[in-house]
């Protein structure tokens, strides 16, 4: 039994990957009888309040005529140390390393007495989009060594955070995990509001930015189409979404492509669907991977980032180079015309999620890595 812990959760608390893992890892170390104060500036959409152990610390965001654009990192680097003060915080653990991890170390600087130590864990973007940028590059390297340990959720990303910034800390790998909703696991009752008995449901959710290649999913079910009865959900919103609905109207397939936009909750259209895409650009790990397979449904994806450790290529779905449209929509019919290798595919899939990537197992790796590092000088 590891001994109680207080942790403090610095996090964004929007929809994105960071944020949803970041929250779900707070509620599995509250059930652990560990305190957990979350830190930000709204309330994470998947945080429940009510549950024992569960804290929640508004930033207030002030806008003063002198400063053209809001100054959240320093407000939140005066947050935390309050936070850490007041409730005598073991751990700060940081998701995305700017500003979190930055303002983390600004807080430590402003506390007199007990000092938290700070872990940050790199999700992707904020290495391989924000911390290539020349403007952020260096508070990047330099925040992720002042934190006494940082963790990736890939092999791939820790491999990329030392290539790009020569990074000599060592970086644990820690990977996401999923929980999957024991009253949704083969729930396929939405069905019936989009597809017919005949037809196969095929489904991609995102935040349609440019690297995830919105376009390609289009394309690639406009040729499994072309040889099967199948319609498309796409659940999300984002920049890119404006070029596949114009593609959709050139096309005449509205009744075929249905727009769901921003969802707080997918599981139920992942768990009524029979195909997940995802071919995206870069993906540090491919959560959304994950959470199909926990719901038994294949996964084709571009063998891309950290991917390859989720879906295993042949067994769990296939796996292809970027933009390989056609190798794609031949691999996605594929799985949907054999019964057999379907069955097959959606068993190995729920197997591995739940062997691999459950709470259980990647909880324990966390409480595990926070303890070495409180007992390292």
């Amino acid at each position: 039994m590891i001994e109680s812990m207080r942790i403090g959760i610095v996090c964004y608390p929007s929809v994105g990957g960071s944020g949803v893992m970041a929250t779900e890892l707070g509620h599995e170390l509250a059930k652990r009888g560990h305190e957990v104060h979350f830190i930000t500036y709204a309330i994470p959409f998947r945080l429940r309040l009510q549950e024992k152990n569960i804290f929640f610390h508004e930033v207030e965001i002030d806008e003063y005529d002198l400063f053209q654009y809001p100054d959240y990192a320093l407000t939140l680097a005066v947050k935390i140390s309050e936070v850490a003060e007041e409730n005598d915080l073991d751990i700060l653990h940081t998701h995305y390393a700017i500003p979190h991890a930055t303002s983390a170390y600004l807080a430590r600087k402003i506390l007199r007495k007990k000092r938290p130590k700070i872990i940050t864990t790199l999700h992707g973007t904020d290495i391989t989009l924000v911390g290539k940028n020349p403007s952020y590059s260096r508070i990047v390297k330099f925040s992720i060594e002042e934190s006494d340990g940082v963790t990736a959720v890939s092999k791939d990303l820790k491999a990329k955070t030392q290539q790009h910034f020569g990074i000599e800390k060592e970086i644990e790998v820690i990977y996401n995990f999923f929980i999957p909703k024991p009253e949704v696991m083969g729930d396929k009752s939405l069905r019936g509001y989009f597809a017919s008995e005949e037809e196969k449901l095929i489904i991609h959710a995102s935040n349609f930015r440019p690297v995830k290649r919105a376009l390609d999913v289009l394309r690639i079910y406009c040729r499994i189409k072309e040889k099967i009865g199948a319609k498309l959900l796409l659940v999300g919103s984002g920049e890119a979404l404006g070029e596949v609905r114009k593609e959709v109207a050139d096309k005449g397939i509205e009744r075929s492509v249905h727009f769901l936009g921003h969802s707080r909750e997918i599981d139920r259209f992942v768990a009524a669907s029979d195909l997940f895409l995802l071919p995206s650009e870069q993906e540090s790990f491919g959560l959304v991977a994950l959470e199909s397979m926990a719901y038994g449904i294949p996964v084709v994806a571009s063998k891309v980032g950290g991917v390859p450790e989720v879906v295993e290529d042949g067994k769990t779905g296939f796996l292809a180079p970027v933009g390989a449209i056609d190798e794609m929509a031949e691999k996605a019919l594929k799985i949907l015309s054999d019964p057999i290798l379907y069955e097959t595919m959606s068993r190995n899939g729920q197997q591995r999620a739940g062997e691999l990537f459950s709470p259980q197992r990647i909880v324990g790796e966390y409480e595990a890595y926070y303890r070495k590092i409180l007992d390292t000088p």
